[in-house]
């Protein structure tokens, strides 16, 4: 029989080594919440460059935001090699790197193919490339599997690369292609007798990287209005959880099991002009879903069933590329072009405040919330701290990057992660 000793101190031992209560890993692109927010606590608000925990000069760019998981940070990289790490969050030191793909073709505009963010569960972490590239390693940086969706389910069509995010949801991997319809290279109409391969969702076996299933997702939309860079979002829902997508002029909502389509809305181009891609990802509160579509029309509501909120108030929220973050019940919506945040009701769509940031424009950042502060930064690498309660500006840093600073900022207990143009960057609160 143990002594009493023997029975303690392995139990005094796992509450040593357990995580700070509170601590919330950012496994994924928009955070544990998929809307921006974070529990974390005891975030930093006066920033400096001087006072950072660590910075890592990093090869290459990528418009993707960390993913913290314990104490890994996992990043992507091209240089023009595409390329994954994975850095030690106590101090930035590279753990291991990973060669994905050598490709030349991997920029266009201000989008690169190392932009998706990877997702993790803490066990895997999987990375996804604008190549179609797709593979899974351990936390040691092992590989369990490796696939590309192009030479798997056939050539993706977009004039400015591939950048939607992946969705790690109750185990399994979600993969959204909204692209146009026609061959590669042939950006208004195909040849006669040409068309390209459908839009679709696609769920992975995140254990082997084989499908689940796969479902066309159609849509009226014209030429480049077909072409989105959003990523899959759950709304949780009391009568069960449906999977949002948005793109192709409308919204639309779908079984996590099957992929069915269950309701579509929005059609905010009727006019079906062709140049209407869409950005940002759709955000959900309290059975409401709050929609950005592109070129700066106006922010949408709807409830249950895709059912438009009329009379949700909006007098000129937009934002073509930030995802508004819901936090403390609050709804922020980053205005990147104009560098304008404002606080919003999100049952009423009532501003509550709203300001400008310092700093050149844009900011394509989406805002992160988190222990009673939000953190934007533009390209050219300013960070700012702002207050969740009012609109004032807590701190501003410039850290540069080269004007290639979009990726979010990832929040988790102490610390916040930064990634810039050519850096990864930690700061913590001052003890």
């Amino acid at each position: 029989m143990p002594t009493l000793r023997a029975t303690i101190v392995p139990v005094l031992l796992g509450l040593i080594l357990l995580p700070a209560r509170g601590e919330e890993n950012w496994a994924q692109w928009r955070g544990p919440n998929f809307n921006g927010s974070s529990a974390a606590k005891d975030l930093p608000d006066k920033l400096s460059k001087e006072d950072a925990l660590w910075s890592t000069p990093i090869p290459g760019h990528s418009n993707g935001t960390p993913i913290v998981f314990g104490d890994r940070i996992f990043i992507t990289s091209y240089t023009p090699r595409l390329i994954c790490y994975s850095l030690s969050r106590k101090d930035g030191k590279i753990l291991w790197e990973k060669e994905i793909s050598d490709v030349s073709y991997i920029k266009q505009g201000k989008n690169d193919s190392a932009t998706p963010s990877p997702v993790t569960d803490g066990k895997k972490v999987i990375f996804l490339f604008g190549t179609g590239d797709l593979v899974a390693f351990d936390m040691d940086g092992a590989q369990l599997w490796r696939r590309n969706l192009q030479k798997d389910l056939g050539e993706w069509s977009y004039q400015w690369l591939y950048g939607a995010s992946p969705l790690l949801y109750k185990g399994t991997l979600y993969v959204q292609v909204l692209h146009r319809n026609v061959p590669p290279g042939q950006w208004r109409d195909a040849k006669p007798g040409e068309k390209g391969n459908d839009s679709y969702l696609l769920a992975v076996n995140p254990e082997t990287g084989a499908d689940v299933w796969k479902v066309v997702r159609p849509t009226e939309a014209k030429v480049e209005s077909q072409e989105a860079y959003s990523t899959p979002i759950p709304w949780e829902r009391p009568a069960g959880t449906q999977l949002l997508i948005t793109g192709g002029d409308c919204v639309t909502a779908h079984d996590p099991q099957t992929g069915k389509e269950l309701w579509r809305a929005g059609e905010w181009n009727p006019q079906r002009l062709m140049d209407r891609r869409l950005v940002a990802s759709p955000v959900t509160w309290d059975g409401m879903v709050f929609v950005c579509p592109p070129k700066r029309v106006l922010m949408l509501a709807f409830g249950e069933g895709g059912k438009p909120i009329t009379d949700w108030k909006n007098d000129g929220l937009t934002s073509d590329a930030a995802v508004p973050l819901v936090y403390q019940d609050n709804l922020y919506v980053l205005d990147g072009d104009k560098a304008r945040l404002t606080c919003v009701d999100p049952k009423t769509g009532k501003p509550k405040w709203d300001g400008t940031l310092e700093g050149r424009p844009p900011f394509r950042t989406s805002p992160t919330g988190a222990d009673g502060k939000i953190y934007v930064m533009n390209e050219a690498g300013d960070l700012l701290v702002c207050s969740a309660n009012e609109f004032k500006i807590l701190s501003k840093v410039s850290l540069g990057g080269g004007g290639g600073s979009r990726g979010s900022i990832a929040a988790v207990d102490g610390m916040i992660i930064v990634r810039t143009g050519d850096k990864v960057w930690a700061f913590a609160s001052k003890k």
